[in-house]
């Protein structure tokens, strides 16, 4: 069964297809051989015996009577005039020797038993040089006789108009599936395209329920859900704009208490706590706001990564990006931008030398960075791209951050519709790929 399975077709309109058609088909099959092996081949024998027997008749006559005689005569004049069966004799003729054979061999074989029953002489016959008539010779003593009958008198004609009428139906049935299974997958193949343009967080307000009702209940589940998950989003992004008011505000307060203090080394130290508290309550706030009330926009996503490594050489990053031209993707310009700079400031915190490359991947797009530090142990990777999850032993103590930078870029790959890996870079640190769909 499993051997099967691997044949079956994988997309539910050709399994769909299958299903209608190969039983029409099978029963199509089923009932024209039920009347070739019935009737078709059962009347063609009949005919052909007939028509034999008279040829063995008139070939009887003629070794009794001689081709000459008055009677052979009437005999001729009388098969003509009532079973339309033309003879001639050949005197000194012999049989031919090349033989070509009928497209339906059956026709062949049958006429051939029909003759070599009724008559002892050498026979050839012709099923194909005349398309309404068959040519059948006999050799007899002096020559060759030579008779011309209709075709429809030694073979049953109508086997091949049922043929026809076979292959009709079944295409006409094929057809009329197609066209009815199209418009029942069609609107299922909308709906996964819907969920996948959501799952990258693209708008699907276009998206209308359609189709069989089992269709239409998944598409309104659908739809409720996308509205369930938007009041979320929006409820936690007007929460996190409350908190982020609340919060700065003290701290704004702080830094300026501490501006008007004398400045000693205590101070200069609340300063740097409150500063490293600030960046903790944005990366906070960056990855708990997320990206889901930002809309796509198609975007060169070469000149994108382009300005993010200016902004971080700008602050005294060494990176090395050589990609040219344009990469044009439907994305989310800030939420990539935020990821990106949270990868090349992870490489530039933990190594001397950083690379970036944007290239094509197939029906996806790939974004590299890699740098010369002390990397991560394999071992780690999935440990790594979890929220909060400092790997302080093998990423130089990761003095900086709470723990989000791999996360958050691991939170916009898969709003995108895409997702991140992590490898061994081949400058010796830490590779991340950032992976998503064109």
């Amino acid at each position: 069964m499993s051997v099967l399975k691997r044949f079956l077709p994988k997309g539910l309109f050709a399994r769909t297809l299958l299903i209608i058609v190969l039983p029409v088909g099978l029963m199509q099959v089923a009932v024209a051989w039920s009347f070739f092996e019935e009737h078709w081949e059962t009347v063609t024998s009949r005919l052909s015996e007939g028509v034999a027997g008279e040829i063995a008749m008139a070939t009887q006559l003629y070794e009794q009577e001689g081709g000459e005689t008055p009677a052979f005569q009437r005999h001729i004049e009388a098969a003509l005039g009532t079973t339309r069966l033309s003879i001639d004799f050949r005197p000194d003729d012999t049989l031919p020797t090349s033989r070509r054979s009928s497209f339906f061999r059956t026709l062949d074989i049958t006429l051939r038993e029909a003759l070599s029953q009724q008559l002892d002489n050498p026979v050839w016959f012709d099923t194909t040089r005349y398309p309404s008539y068959v040519d059948v010779r006999v050799q007899v003593e002096g020559g060759v006789l030579r008779f011309i009958t209709p075709r429809d008198r030694v073979f049953a004609t109508t086997g091949h108009i049922f043929l026809l009428w076979i292959i009709g139906a079944t295409t006409l049935l094929t057809a009329v599936s197609v066209v009815f299974i199209r418009n029942q997958v069609k609107p299922i193949r909308r709906l996964a395209d819907a969920a996948e343009q959501f799952g990258r967080g693209q708008d699907v307000a276009h998206f209308r329920p359609a189709g069989a009702t089992e269709v239409r209940q998944a598409a309104h589940a659908f739809l409720e859900m996308r509205a369930r998950l938007k009041r979320h989003l929006e409820q936690r992004t007007a929460l996190l704009a409350g908190v982020s008011h609340d919060l700065r505000t003290p701290l704004t307060r702080l830094k300026l208490q501490l501006a008007l203090m004398p400045q000693t080394g205590e101070t200069a130290d609340a300063r740097r706590d409150l500063d490293e508290m600030e960046a903790m309550l944005d990366e906070y706030l960056d990855f708990a706001r997320g990206d889901g009330s930002e809309e796509t926009q198609r975007i060169d996503l070469i000149g994108l990564t382009r300005e993010v490594v200016e902004d971080a050489r700008r602050h005294g990053g060494d990176i090395r990006f050589d990609t040219e031209g344009e990469l044009d993707a439907e994305l989310r310009p800030g939420a990539i931008r935020r990821a990106l700079a949270n990868l090349i400031g992870n490489a530039t915190s933990f190594g001397e030398v950083v690379e970036v490359t944007v290239e094509p991947n197939g029906a996806r797009i790939e974004i590299r960075v890699e740098d010369d530090g002390p990397g991560i142990p394999e071992d780690q990777y999935d440990e790594a791209l979890k929220p909060f999850n400092r790997l302080d032993e093998s990423r130089n103590q990761n003095r900086k951050g709470v723990g989000l930078g791999l996360a958050l870029a691991r939170d916009v790959a898969r709003g995108h519709g895409g997702d991140i890996r992590l490898g061994r870079s081949e400058l010796g640190g830490l590779l991340a790929v950032i992976s998503l769909p064109q």
